[in-house]
């Protein structure tokens, strides 16, 4: 495999260049919250054990065959980064990992609690090389409590922190994407930041922690405080809304559509345009709506059946109801308004050629271009950085001697 050198310049464009960031994660919490720095120009060198990240080998579907065959999941998580392979319980691969964390800014692990230690990268020892460096650990279920030590997988964290509970219409269903990942990710790149930015005030870095279960409970939002709060417990709510009425999905004579009638005025416009009484008293407010909203979905079903899913679009269009119809991964990617805010990208793979990838979601400024950075690197073979990530070092300690 050739080494093509560093994915991300130092000295390049984004808010977080020269930003030197260590990913030891494997799947995705950990991978993606690495990215998301990635995206914003960071140097994110991708720590992996020989036989690389576990997401490596999950599928189908995957790209090319035999030594050159790639997962797609795992490119979901990895774009703009380098890829070093280290046996950290080799002295010699210890000693890189070392020289690493000296210059790094960043380290991102989502071991185990007490892994990284057992490797002799605890924290204290961390801090002794660089009292700088910023580490992001990110476990299943926190730290510390009763539980710290259960290994964490998304879907028993949707379960045990009471996603799944809310979702679905005859059981609790899991959400389509890993979200308990996902979410972790974002909240670890998101207090990542947050350390980088106080590092600047006080010269050290400090140790921020989250987790998967904390990434769920973090969004109950509106349904955590109905029991909090109002001593309600939520249940299943389907694909409608259980506070406001109507606002959700409903069922043309050719495919579903969804629509949300979250005010007053909202619905002072709509029930005319679908033929109902403003005034009729089961639904004058929202209150009322939701006390009656089986009667009323029931009556706009059997409305939205008469007519295809165009024509009832435009007619809420019109009248000016938020609406829009349920798109199929495919159609996303090809929908022109997803394609204009860079959610697309095409990248140059090592091995696979031209692809597509899931794009940024973050544009700064006017910029036409979707990210912070103007070019996006592909997620890396395993060890496809190793010998210009260890020339960098010996660079770099030339330069400092």
């Amino acid at each position: 495999m050739t080494d093509t050198g560093p994915a991300a310049d130092p000295a390049g464009d984004g808010p977080l260049s020269g930003t030197i960031v260590l990913d030891m994660t494997r799947a995705l919490a950990g991978p993606h919250a690495a990215m998301m720095l990635g995206d914003l120009g960071a140097r994110v060198i991708k720590i992996e054990g020989p036989s690389g990240d576990d997401s490596r080998g999950w599928g189908p579907p995957f790209l090319g065959e035999g030594e050159e065959r790639e997962s797609t999941y795992f490119m979901s998580a990895n774009r703009n980064k380098e890829s070093i392979t280290l046996d950290l319980k080799d002295a010699e691969d210890h000693d890189v990992m070392t020289a690493l964390v000296r210059r790094a800014d960043v380290l991102m692990e989502n071991f185990r609690v007490g892994v990284l230690d057992r490797l002799g990268f605890d924290v204290e020892r961390l801090h002794e090389l660089n009292p700088r460096l910023v580490i992001l650990s990110i476990t299943g279920f926190g730290h510390d409590g009763p539980e710290a030590d259960r290994a964490g997988y998304d879907q028993i964290a949707q379960g045990e922190a009471g996603l799944m509970s809310l979702t679905g219409i005859d059981e609790p269903t899991k959400v389509g994407v890993p979200i308990a990942d996902l979410l972790a990710g974002m909240n670890g790149a998101y207090g990542t930041v947050a350390a980088l930015y106080e590092r600047e005030r006080t010269g050290r870095g400090r140790v921020v922690r989250t987790s998967l279960i904390a990434g769920i409970v973090g969004i109950h939002a509106f349904q955590g405080t109905r029991w909090t709060v109002g001593g309600e417990v939520p249940g299943l709510s389907g694909s409608h809304h259980p506070s406001i009425a109507p606002y959700g999905l409903f069922h043309t004579a050719t495919s579903p559509i969804q629509l949300s009638c979250g005010s007053e005025t909202l619905w002072k416009r709509f029930a005319p345009a679908l033929g109902l009484a403003v005034d009729d008293p089961r639904f004058v407010t929202n209150g009322d709506r939701v006390a009656h909203k089986e009667e009323l979905i029931e009556i706009l079903e059997r409305t939205f059946a008469r007519e295809p899913a165009d024509h009832w679009l435009e007619v809420l269009t019109e009248a000016g109801i938020p609406s829009g119809r349920v798109r199929t991964i495919d159609e996303v990617y090809e929908w022109e308004q997803a394609v204009s805010q860079g959610l697309k990208i095409e990248v140059d793979h090592a091995t696979q050629g031209r692809l597509a990838l899931p794009g940024p979601v973050l544009r700064l400024d006017d910029n036409d271009y979707a990210g912070a950075r103007r070019h996006h690197e592909a997620p890396p073979t395993l060890g496809q950085h190793n010998d210009s990530v260890r020339r960098w070092l010996v660079e770099v300690d030339a330069t400092v001697q």
